[in-house]
């Protein structure tokens, strides 16, 4: 129970995690919910404004401990305070660490984890190298953190589920889909990973809430991986975040014409290791040579005589244009390439990248 009253204060206007955490070295939360102002800022040392603060939401909502733990109780949310044995390990360590987590799920509160971050306005190829890295990474073992926003986070999750564990960390309560497009997703995570937030049950996303979210993504990794970002982005923000905590940044390189490779060349500018395979990523972790047994061989969809045509000419490295492949094929009897493109994209086979180029889908 104790858990719930010091959630009940987190809800209080203004008190954030570290006045939180330093109140507990000094009584129950229990205690602290019950003190009138004036002791509660003598005893703890927190500003009086915050002490009044508490006092007055706890007048407000006096049942607020009792009914937090009803709510959680209903929706299937578990919680834990930073004192707990579940809390991870690594979140602990941060500067700024919640002192509450909800969660949907299982913590694993020493599991190795690797956060992937990017773009919501992903391209392709970031798509790819986002759910091929992130599927590799949980293969090997190692849990995949992000934040289940479009784009990059939800690529990332995808490819995770495919063959390890993933968590996901919400700007809003565990119980909220946010995006809504990803309910069902967030409802795989906490069935093989865990759905994460510091904010109550039925809490709405916020725009304030997504920088203190990234804190907590990068904070439970020892790495954070960039797979797109522009130049000013959540992406780098989480980067920025893991830098400061001593936290090891991997970027992986784009096109030099891409908005939204820059913030991750900025990265390996400023020293962040570059990413070109799954074997950069597991070096990291001490795993190399572990991921190339264990990956599946590809399996290829049927193709008809023209779609193999075409695929031949492509490689995983050189994009080419429509025209450049028409050329490729040497004058072969060749049909609407640019259909047959588009074909072998639904197969799964090309990815188009953001100068309207294609290549394989993966190197064979």
């Amino acid at each position: 129970m104790e858990r719930f009253f010091l959630a009940a204060m987190a809800r209080a206007g203004g008190v954030g995690s570290r006045h939180l955490c330093r109140m507990l070295d000094f009584a129950p939360a229990s205690a602290l919910w019950q003190m009138p102002p004036d002791e509660l800022a003598h005893m703890t040392g927190i500003p009086g404004r915050l002490a009044e603060a508490i006092h007055s939401f706890r007048k407000e909502h006096p049942q607020e401990p009792e009914r937090l733990q009803e709510l959680c109780g209903k929706s299937g949310v578990s919680v834990c305070d930073i004192r707990q044995e579940e809390y991870p390990a690594l979140l602990k360590e941060i500067s700024d660490p919640p002192a509450v987590l909800f969660y949907r799920g299982a913590l694993q509160p020493d599991a190795v984890r690797l956060a992937v971050v990017g773009s919501r306005r992903m391209s392709p190829y970031g798509e790819g190298v986002a759910s091929e890295l992130a599927q590799a990474a949980a293969q090997a073992g190692i849990t995949v953190v992000s934040g289940a926003a479009r784009g990059i986070d939800t690529a990332a999750h995808t490819g995770a589920l495919k063959s390890g564990r993933t968590v996901a960390v919400l700007g809003c309560g565990v119980d909220v889909a946010y995006p809504s497009e990803n309910r069902a997703l967030l409802e795989k995570i906490a069935e093989q990973g865990a759905v994460v937030s510091e904010y109550a049950p039925g809490t709405k996303p916020l725009p304030a809430f997504f920088p203190a979210r990234n804190r907590i993504i990068s904070g439970l990794c020892r790495t954070t991986l960039v797979v797109e970002a522009a130049e000013r982005s959540g992406s780098l923000i989480t980067a920025e975040l893991a830098l400061s905590e001593g936290r090891d940044v991997l970027a992986v390189p784009g096109s030099i014409y891409s908005q939204n490779s820059r913030g991750c060349h900025h990265l390996i500018q400023q020293g962040a290791k570059l990413v070109a395979s799954v074997d950069d990523v597991l070096e990291e972790y001490g795993m190399q040579g572990r991921q190339e047994s264990k990956k599946p061989k590809r399996i290829m969809p049927e193709l008809t005589e023209e779609e193999s045509m075409v695929y031949r000419v492509l490689s995983a490295d050189h994009p080419l244009s429509v025209d450049e492949v028409i050329y490729s094929l040497h004058g072969a009897s060749v049909s609407n390439v640019a259909f047959l493109l588009l074909q072998l994209q639904l197969k799964g086979c090309v990815i188009e990248n953001e100068m309207h180029a294609y290549l394989r889908a993966e190197r064979v």
